[in-house]
């Protein structure tokens, strides 16, 4: 298993949150590839997209709803107590996935862990006291029993749990805007995007509100404060040249999908595995609302999905000036303060790749021979 950031040492709070992020990220981060899958099948059938095709935009939904939970479940279950934990969570997804209306990462990095977990207690406490024999149909059985028990919990739990989160970043975010204090709106917003309710916000909070001040003043700032693609450029601008050396090769095609296609989800782990970096993300966010305020810009609609490209399309006449300062600037701002978080680069260790526990180093043949051979002349 790859690790992708050294590991935390120590046990003050700064420590603990390190572990938390890392172990979020390392839900993720192994399924990036399915993210960037559904991030070109959104940016290129949508309607909105580039090539518009119903019959393959309908795996748009299942994918962020279903999919991506489920692996996510999966791959954190999997963490915990190996192939039997990764059933377990990818089952008690399930549960979360069927009761809920937006995607359920949060939800799945909750329950997957957590299931596998208690199922690891279970199997320590039968370990050697089971008749032989009968091993299989126990662990089938408390495996199934539990997976469908956390699953029915989930439904009922966490789910309702996760979407009073939800409802709470938009009653945050919602205040802001009503006291005009819109740069601060990404004190709530960047951290919230991070934890997956960006859709959430964007579609239930500042689309509404936007759509009814667009048909008043003809455009309106709220269309631009979530889905402004500038801080993940920034991110991961800073990510491609200072970030861990292993992950530096995935930066470019999450370029890719973030800032052309407008997937913002493709960011959201490597913030994650670093969580200081939410602060690059809530100042490159404020900077460039605040630009956008002081210079008057504004849409005419959701830009969906969240690309340069679609803001272009939805820009009114005469505002592309400000419109791209505003992204430039936050971009600008993101890459600064992330890229010093980051220290440039200088505490990553030198070699290509961190090995996990569980690898392997691979030993050239050629240098093994050459070490025996010396310490024969020394015996000599």
């Amino acid at each position: 298993m790859t690790t992708y950031t050294p590991e935390v040492t120590g046990s003050g709070f700064r420590a603990s949150v390190q572990r938390v992020g890392g172990y979020l990220a390392s839900m993720v981060m192994p399924n990036i590839g399915a993210f960037i899958a559904w991030g070109l099948i959104t940016a290129l059938f949508i309607p909105t997209g580039w090539l518009p095709n119903g019959h393959i935009a309908q795996m748009v939904g299942p994918m962020i709803k279903v999919l991506l939970p489920l692996l996510i479940g999966y791959t954190g279950g999997r963490l915990v107590h190996g192939q039997r934990g990764a059933v377990v969570g990818a089952v008690a997804t399930m549960g979360i996935v069927v009761g809920a209306d937006v995607p359920m990462f949060l939800g799945a990095m909750l329950i997957g862990p957590l299931t596998a977990y208690l199922l690891k207690l279970w199997d320590g406490l039968l370990e050697n006291r089971i008749r032989p024999g009968f091993e299989m149909l126990v662990d089938n059985f408390s495996a199934g029993i539990l997976g469908g028990a956390m699953a029915i919990g989930g439904l009922y739990g966490i789910g309702p749990v996760v979407q009073w989160l939800t409802r709470q970043a938009g009653h945050g975010a919602d205040w802001l805007v009503g006291h005009d204090l819109l740069p601060l709106t990404s004190v709530v917003v960047e951290p919230a995007k991070v934890l997956f309710l960006n859709n959430a916000i964007n579609h239930g909070v500042f689309g509404p509100l936007g759509v009814a001040e667009a048909a008043d003043k003809g455009k309106s700032i709220l269309f631009m404060i979530e889905s402004n693609p500038g801080p993940g450029l920034g991110l991961l601008l800073a990510f491609f040249l200072f970030g861990p050396r292993s992950l530096r090769p995935t930066v470019p095609a999450a370029i890719i999908v973030q800032f052309l296609g407008g997937i913002h989800e493709i960011y959201f782990p490597y913030v994650l595995m670093k969580p200081k970096l939410i602060l690059a993300m809530i100042c490159g966010g404020a900077a460039g609302v605040g630009t956008f305020m002081v210079t008057g810009a504004g849409l005419v609609a959701t830009p969906s999905p969240g690309s340069i490209f679609a803001y272009m399309a939805v820009t009114p006449k005469g505002g592309y000036f400000v419109v791209l300062l505003g992204i430039v600037v936050a971009a600008a701002v993101t890459f600064a303060i992330a890229s010093l978080l980051l220290g440039f680069g200088r505490n990553e260790p030198a070699e290509e790749e961190v090995l996990g526990p569980d690898e392997e180093t691979v030993v050239d043949p050629d240098e093994v021979a050459n070490a025996r051979a010396k310490l024969t002349r020394q015996e000599a």
